[in-house]
């Protein structure tokens, strides 16, 4: 029986990066201090051309691209229920990564869903980034790791998102991702992500006509997308890539994206 390829949708559409300020950006995600912006980022739209990627998933790894998708169904029945999810989906998640990626370990350090129409759950995000930066990233297995964190830094160990959709297939705030090939780390710009009681790191991204970017058309609940957001391994395979959602214009009036991103420490053995 002959399976059928199916047809790519290539998207034209605004993404936004952000210009370079004499400040360094700032986002407050609670009420910033009197008279201090809640974000004081310069945005800059572009116009992008969005590669679909559909028939061609073979070709993008996560160690080449810093992506890829990945048939993984799930056994959770309701991604809003946080118990289920930690019960449930984070020994799937750890898993996945142990089986895929070859980890040892993986610590998953939290999650978010996202479904504009529901309350609780938060919008897509429609600002180019990535979550962390080199510095932020070893930050991250201080804080959750305690004790163990100074051995575990000695070997090579990375941050990874799980993305799913948990409703499909998805047309309404795709996913694009950046081909790692295409970009360098003088593209990046180190952010501050100020909470009530921590000051993180994330990296915005500046603009560059040189960025390709791919999203997976039409993604379902039996699919996830892993987005690599560290790698400490400076040997040529990709370390990052960046992100963000977008309006897609050939889904106009598309219910909410409903998603589900896990967040995951992973460290490997010495000869990985």
């Amino acid at each position: 029986m002959s399976s059928t390829i199916p047809q790519a949708k290539p998207i034209t559409t605004t993404l936004h990066y952000l210009k370079r300020g004499s400040e360094k950006p700032t986002r407050y995600i609670d009420e910033p201090p009197p008279g201090v912006a809640a974000w004081n980022g310069i945005d800059d739209p572009r116009e992008i051309r969005i590669e679909d990627a559909r028939g061609r998933e073979s070709e993008l790894t996560i160690d080449t691209n810093g992506f890829e998708l990945v048939h993984a169904p799930s056994l959770v029945k309701d991604f809003y229920a946080a118990d289920e999810v930690k019960a449930v989906y984070y020994p799937e998640v750890e898993q996945l990564l142990r089986n895929r990626l070859g980890a040892y370990r993986v610590f998953i350090f939290d999650h978010t869903v996202r479904n504009a129409a529901r309350s609780g759950a938060r919008e897509p995000s429609r600002r180019v980034h990535n979550d962390h930066t080199v510095n932020s990233a070893p930050r991250r297995v201080r804080d959750h790791l305690g004790e163990d964190a100074p051995a575990l830094l000695q070997g090579r160990f990375g941050i990874v998102n799980v993305w799913r959709p948990i409703r499909g297939p998805v047309a309404d705030s795709p996913l694009a991702l950046c081909d790692a090939r295409s970009f360098t780390d003088d593209d990046l710009i180190a952010s501050d992500l100020v909470y009530p009681h921590v000051r993180g790191e994330t990296s915005s991204v500046a603009y560059r006509p040189e960025h390709r970017w791919y999203y997976f058309s039409d993604m379902t609940p039996d699919e996830v997308v892993l987005i690599r957001v560290h790698d400490s391994a400076d040997d040529g395979r990709a370390r990052l890539s960046f992100h963000t959602s977008f309006d897609n214009p050939l889904a106009p009036g598309a219910p909410p994206r409903e998603s589900i991103e896990v967040r995951c420490l992973v460290f490997f053995p010495p000869t990985s």
